[in-house]
């Protein structure tokens, strides 16, 4: 059985020994930098939340409103007046104490 010569009297080339430590220290590198960026992906991410002092404001007021007694007798006396069609609103009472509220809320002198 004969073997025929494949490369037709071509010499090889001899292989670059420094060009092949380039590629092979490149490759390493590639893997490492995938390696670090998927261990980084993994890391869960640390979420924060703040809020605007306005927000903070009304959360306080809420707590005080909830820890505020209620005189449930006036409650009862009010809601018996609605249902009766007693309960007469003045709107510039009303106007002024939404306008006092709005102050202290916001702050502004009236």
């Amino acid at each position: 059985m004969a073997i025929n010569n494949i490369n037709n009297g071509v010499q090889k080339p001899q292989i670059d020994n420094q060009k092949l430590n380039q590629q092979q220290t490149q490759n390493q590198t590639t893997q490492s930098n995938t390696q670090t960026a998927q261990s980084t992906a993994q890391t869960p991410r640390q979420d924060s939340v703040s809020l605007t002092q306005s927000a903070q404001q009304l959360s306080q007021v809420q707590k005080k409103s909830n820890d505020a007694p209620v005189n449930q007798e006036k409650v009862e006396k009010l809601k018996k007046a609605i249902q009766n069609g007693e309960y007469k609103v003045n709107p510039e009472v009303l106007a002024q104490k939404i306008s006092r509220l709005e102050a202290e809320i916001f702050g502004v002198k009236s």
